[in-house]
């Protein structure tokens, strides 16, 4: 019997656990003490690494669909097909007629992080999609534009701060989300106990908000707004205070904001104007604040200007690059902004469009909201073709009926997949990997993102007879650059290697895969480390809080703080023009977090299917007896995209004219080999979710704010 240091995988919060193996057997998860970020600390998901190890429905060998049956067959036979149908796709239809999807995962997994690009790369379609615009691409987009690069993103300093408004996000249920930090709740609690507040904006009266000083309860919807009154207040009361911050636009920026007065937004966001401008004061008087917006925010109809507005309230309030204040990540490997040669040109999006709707391409990909689009409609560059790697788009993505009836109509599709799931069931060729605790990891990008700098290295805990996935997509990489099935992977890994390790001016080294990559990116990176010293720290190695880096970071062709990009502001007159518009009584969708979950698959692990993550729409009492609905019943809702019946839940926590319904379910469908979450099915709510609403400037689904009639079933 054994105890291993693991990092959780399983979502943003990074925690280190103790995982203790008895042979082949994980006997016990528990929170590791000695972890330098987490200290012990561990919640639902964490404590269920276990049953997903033993998960009796993983796959573990290929299956591939022969006679319209998904069978199991060898890896070679796997790749074989794959080759077989795939390569005369590309060769007579062209690149761009292949899609990719990767999911959310595939960002908690280092070889799909470190391979997945190699791979995309060598396809080399301009049809590539990803969870990011059901997500966070509106942050990536202001970001861009404000610093130059979409992964320059400021990080409340959590642990420093005396003044916290949040918007749009529940980190006591999410663990946080792009602010990678474990025990939010502890470091919330401490906020309070050295005598800082805590404000959450959020139409749910959710966990983090009942922990908070001030809860106000905002019209979905509605969070640019707000955030637009909080600037036009500072400026008119002259409470603005830049200190020496390089910025431009600043004039700009207050012509901007005049139309958005406090008493304009009052109707609109339901916050009424006095409280508004106290908001605002607050924020100002705080010696140490930051401003703070996430999942809520970013996927709305005006999800970018949020996101910029965000920043824009940290920068005017002088709390941007300060400590407690909003500060930039120093990662020890991968950290985009890390690197001194940089080239002030700034962030560039919209360099192609999608070819039916002409939505944008941002930050290589494009919306997949019109991924069905571009597989239905005829024509030269029609999808034919589709990889999703690490994904569930046809629950996660908007009008999910829509793609599910678009997968249909494919010439071919192969699913990089654990599950036969919603939308590997719909594949030719399922490509499985292997569990957690059978491959090492590194948080590549989420210690981009960290609210302290740290780095730490986990060693796969088992052995393993299934392929890592960094191998898995080598091999289909050679597939798509012609090689054929059987390619030299070692040498494609040494190629992947050296070009690595010339661009960081280090060594190659004599490791292989993720570990020869990470290596190379520690030794290239801003601290005097190596892969070795991590093995040599299994609890992990601290590289203190975070510290001031402007102007350095800067990538904007001004080498300034962008307060005003055109490419954002261009938005504005679509948001001004919402306060000539009448508020009407219309019931507003929104989504909410889950303890227990993270992402649809967590739903076939049954410690996480169990008490309080449940699948129902919640409604104010108020709205319930308006339409005659009741604890417990059903309800019929309707979006201009479909329909669905789900349980109701009457309770005070949600604001007069919203419904929350939690994403990610909807497991009733034939095809799956999910057994513990069909029997947990509860409703898509992805089928309300309209295709054609979305954040004009990213493309990004508006998931939260949608229109909907409810009625008894």
């Amino acid at each position: 019997m054994t105890t291993t240091p693991v990092t959780c995988p399983l979502c943003e919060a990074t925690c280190g656990l103790s995982v203790t193996v008895d042979g082949d057997q994980v006997v016990g998860v528990r929170g590791d003490d000695a972890d330098v970020f987490s200290h012990g600390f561990i919640c639902p998901k964490g404590a269920s690494l276990g049953a997903l190890h033993h998960d009796p429905d993983r796959l573990r060998r290929p299956l591939v669909r022969r006679d319209g049956e998904l069978v199991e067959v060898s890896w070679d036979e796997a790749f074989a097909e794959i080759d077989r149908r795939l390569t005369p796709i590309i060769a007579e239809h062209g690149r761009n007629a292949v899609a990719v999807y990767a999911g959310n995962p595939s960002v908690h997994n280092t070889s799909t992080s470190l391979y997945g690009p190699v791979l995309y790369k060598a396809l080399n379609t301009r049809n590539f999609y990803t969870a990011s615009t059901v997500d966070q691409l509106p942050k990536h987009f202001s970001a861009g534009h404000m610093f130059g690069h979409p992964l320059t993103i400021p990080i409340p300093d959590l642990d420093r701060t005396d003044h916290l408004l949040m918007l749009g996000a529940n980190p006591l249920v999410s663990n946080g989300s792009l602010m990678t930090a474990p025990d939010v709740r502890g470091r919330l609690k401490a906020l309070r106990q050295r005598g800082g507040k805590l404000v959450v904006v959020d139409p749910n009266r959710s966990r983090t908000a009942e922990l908070a000083d001030e809860h106000h309860a905002i019209r979905p919807g509605t969070d640019a707004l707000l955030l637009f009154a909080l600037v036009q207040t500072l400026f008119a009361e002259s409470l603005t205070n830049l200190r020496a911050l390089p910025v431009d636009g600043l004039d700009e920026l207050r012509l901007l904001a005049e139309p958005f007065t406090p008493e304009a937004v009052a109707e609109h966001t339901g916050i009424d104007a006095s409280t508004i401008r106290d908001m605002a004061r607050q924020l100002a008087a705080a010696e140490r604040a930051v401003v703070y917006g996430r999942i809520g925010t970013t996927t709305q109809a005006f999800g970018t200007l949020a996101s910029w507005l965000i920043d824009v309230l940290n920068t005017l309030t002088g709390n941007l690059d300060r400590e407690g204040g909003a500060m930039f990540p120093l990662a020890a490997a991968g950290q985009a902004n890390a690197r001194a040669e940089k080239k002030r040109r700034g962030f560039q999006t919209g360099r192609w469009h999608s070819r039916v709707r002409s939505l944008p391409e941002v930050m290589g990909e494009l919306p997949v909201a019109t991924l069905a689009d571009e597989i239905v409609t005829p024509g030269e560059g029609q999808v034919r073709a589709l990889l999703t790697v690490c994904g569930n788009p046809c629950l996660s993505t908007p009008n999910a009926d829509r793609l599910v009836e678009a997968l249909g109509q494919l010439d071919f599709m192969v699913s990089v997949d654990v599950y036969l799931n919603e939308t590997s069931r719909h594949a030719d060729v399922i490509l499985p990997g292997p569990t957690p605790l059978e491959r090492p990891h590194y948080d590549l990008a989420l210690y981009q993102l960290a609210v302290r700098n740290v780095a730490n290295w986990t060693p796969a805990a088992l052995p393993t007879d299934v392929p890592q996935e960094w191998e898995t997509l080598l091999r289909l990489t050679g597939i798509v650059m012609g090689m054929g099935s059987g390619a030299d992977i070692a040498g494609l890994d040494d190629f992947v290697a050296t070009q690595m390790a010339e661009r960081y001016d280090v060594p190659i080294g004599d490791r292989r895969g993720p570990e020869r990559l990470i290596d190379i990116m520690l030794r290239g990176g801003p601290y005097d480390l190596t892969l070795a010293d991590l093995e040599a720290a299994p609890h992990g190695v601290d590289l203190g809080p975070l510290t001031p880096r402007l102007p350095e970071i800067l990538t904007t062709s001004s080498a300034l703080v962008e307060l005003a990009p055109a490419p954002v502001t261009a938005d504005v007159p679509r948001l001004a023009a919402m306060l000539d518009t009448p508020v009407n009584g219309e019931l507003l969708l929104i989504g909410r977090r889950q303890l227990s979950s993270n992402n649809s698959w967590m739903h076939n692990l049954e410690p996480l299917v169990r008490g309080s993550n449940r699948c129902t729409a919640q409604l104010n009492p108020a709205d319930a007896t308006r339409l005659g609905l009741v604890d417990g019943g059903t309800a019929v809702v309707r979006s201009r995209a479909g329909k669905i019946e789900v349980p109701v839940e009457v309770t005070d926590a949600i604001r007069p004219g919203v419904v929350s319904i939690p994403h990610g379910w909807g497991h009733d469908v034939d095809g799956t080999r999910t057994s513990v979450a069909r029997a947990h099915a509860g409703v898509n709510t992805n089928i309300l979710a309209d295709d054609q609403l979305l954040d004009a400037l990213s493309g990004t689904a508006a998931l939260n704010g949608i229109p909907v009639e409810i009625e008894p079933a």
